[in-house]
């Protein structure tokens, strides 16, 4: 199954959140798989510093679970600084419907 969303950077942090991302933390990767990711991809709209991601997952509770785990959390805070966050610094996410697919 396909989950796609949106997030938000700050101006300017385009090239620290590559950065970051190229160096993702083994442990979170290992995560990311636990929960049921995979083929993950995060694209950036430079004109509104939108982000928008598209990850395969195996379903919806399981992934949903990845959230309350301790490197995740850890990484929330780490990002924090960079893009806009929820209060407990979680990303301001938006889940976005599929419209169309070709395989």
């Amino acid at each position: 199954m396909l989950k796609a969303f949106k997030m938000k950077l700050y101006p300017g942090k385009a090239q620290e959140y590559k950065r970051r991302h190229d160096r993702l933390w083994p442990e979170m990767l290992e995560m990311i798989h636990a929960h049921g990711g995979r083929n993950y991809s995060i694209f950036l709209d430079e004109s509104s510093l939108t982000l928008f991601a598209v990850i395969e997952i195996e379903n919806e509770e399981l992934w949903a679970q990845g959230t309350d785990t301790a490197i995740n959390r850890k990484w929330w805070d780490y990002m924090a600084d960079i893009m806009e966050t929820n209060p407990d610094n979680s990303p301001v996410s938006t889940d976005l419907p599929m419209l169309f697919h070709l395989d």
